[in-house]
């Protein structure tokens, strides 16, 4: 088959709220900020900024790098749970300003696991049929900073803005495909622990749910830390056992970017040495969707990966949903 990443991209908003800006808003400070989540600033996005524009900017760099035109897109597949509207989905916005008209397009919810699951999703729709799905656009894409309680000193210090993206393309060739294997799970009995209380249809908007804060994260977060930990690691493990490959064949881990401790309670327990596990949190704090694209596109872009590479994805997010998978660039 042949299907392989041809470009990667990532954006940012210009605005940077550091932990010193936040001290302003909430009783927190720097050092308890980094020490229990090793960051030190995030991106925030500008009004005139949306899930689509970001994604745009990601995009454009990944069409840049790898050649291909817009309007030859086949589909795309946006992962965000900040979606310009409730409909239509966001992906199509992207699709209108490429003006691939051809292109099957579709948002997918899975919070932070959103970008391994839209991964998944595409490649699949490309191996199932190669004839319609040739170029398939993976982006993932997060405004949080407008779903976050800005009074709430728990989560408001977590999260970020900002869009990665990967272009896959089938070249017809017998080239190894990107993607060796993945697993991903879900389960709906953890609800609680990490949510958006109003907004749908369980709890519409009402004057009572805006002054109560429910359309905002809510988040449990030493329930939240032990659940991550134990389920990244045993996505991992049973992807590597699958593959027949051991730590030490990776090149390079990229875990979704949620807390700094989590990713080295994940390292430490699959014997990973730092060296070998990216960490970009420090900047930008949790981006949801956008949190492994953004990551991956740093690494390629900054030659921590070359062609061939074996790269471990873990991710763990709202839904509960997480999983691993393992590429090779």
């Amino acid at each position: 088959m042949g299907i392989r990443i041809v470009g990667t991209g990532s954006y940012v908003p210009a605005t940077i709220r550091t932990n010193a800006d936040l001290e302003k808003l909430v009783d927190t400070n720097d050092e308890w900020i980094r020490t229990r989540t090793g960051i030190e600033e995030r991106r925030i996005a500008g009004a005139d900024e949306t899930s689509s524009t970001m994604a745009i900017q990601a995009v454009e760099r990944a069409l840049a790098q790898s050649g291909i035109e817009g309007q030859d897109l086949d589909a795309i597949v946006l992962a965000t749970i900040t979606p310009d509207h409730i409909f239509p989905n966001t992906a199509a916005l992207i699709q209108h300003h490429f003006q691939c008209k051809k292109a099957f397009c579709f948002d997918l919810s899975a919070a932070c696991a959103g970008f391994v699951s839209a991964m998944e999703t595409g490649f699949s729709m490309m191996k199932a049929f190669p004839e319609k799905y040739r170029r398939v656009l993976i982006c993932g894409s997060d405004k949080l900073s407008v779903i976050v309680d800005w009074t709430d000193r728990n989560t408001c210090i977590l999260f970020g803005d900002g869009a990665g993206c990967v272009l896959l393309e089938n070249d017809g060739t017998d080239t190894p495909d990107c993607l060796l294997t993945s697993r991903l799970f879900a389960d709906g009995g953890y609800t609680d622990v990490l949510q958006i209380p109003a907004g749908g249809s369980f709890m519409p908007a009402s004057e009572e749910s805006v002054r109560n804060h429910k359309h905002f994260i809510y988040m449990e977060g030493r329930e939240t830390f032990k659940l991550a930990v134990n389920a990244m690691v045993s996505a991992s493990e049973e992807v590597l056992a699958k593959a027949g490959v051991t730590t030490d064949q990776i090149a390079l881990v990229i875990p979704h970017q949620a807390n700094l401790r989590i990713i080295q309670a994940v390292a430490k327990r699959l014997g990973v040495g730092d060296d070998r596990v990216y960490c970009n949190i420090q900047r930008y704090g949790n981006t949801s969707s956008a949190s492994i694209g953004l990551a991956l596109d740093e690494a390629c872009r900054t030659g921590r990966l070359k062609r061939g590479d074996l790269v471990l994805f873990t991710t763990f997010g709202g839904g509960l949903a997480w999983g691993a998978m393992l590429i090779r660039y």
